[in-house]
């Protein structure tokens, strides 16, 4: 009986893990960056802020690790994948100066960054959607 309980709770816990929460594909993640930038546009809520762009610089980590399906196939060290992964890793920083913004509770500033979320995500929507 005691076997059984450890079991389940040890099956419990591996399936609450922070690995499950990485195992999204490339789609969910860039809904995920979509559904939270439109938040952080039309917020002014500090906390609010902070959440969405937790979300965002999460979703965007686990995207960085993935392979566009437009480029499925290219080798993984190629100038595609390591453009695609450039395009990623500028979006963290941006979104990375935007939670140091809403940290400090700037808010009109984290606006001004997130407009450049949408000028990245445009410029690498154009090579790899």
């Amino acid at each position: 009986m005691k076997i059984k309980i450890i079991a389940m709770l040890s099956f419990t816990l591996l399936m609450s893990s922070p690995l499950m929460a990485s195992a999204r594909d490339l789609g969910e993640n860039m809904d995920i960056l979509a559904a939270n930038v439109s938040t952080v546009m039309k917020s002014d809520n500090v906390d609010t802020l902070k959440k969405a762009l937790a979300n965002m610089h999460e979703a965007a980590m686990d995207a960085l690790k993935d392979t566009p399906p437009k480029l499925q196939g290219q080798p993984a060290d190629g100038p595609k994948m390591k453009d695609y992964r450039q395009g990623m890793t500028n979006l963290i920083n941006q979104i990375e100066q935007a939670q140091a913004l809403a940290a400090k509770g700037d808010v009109a500033q984290v606006k001004v960054v997130a407009k450049q979320f949408k000028q990245t995500r445009d410029e690498n929507h154009a090579k790899f959607r």
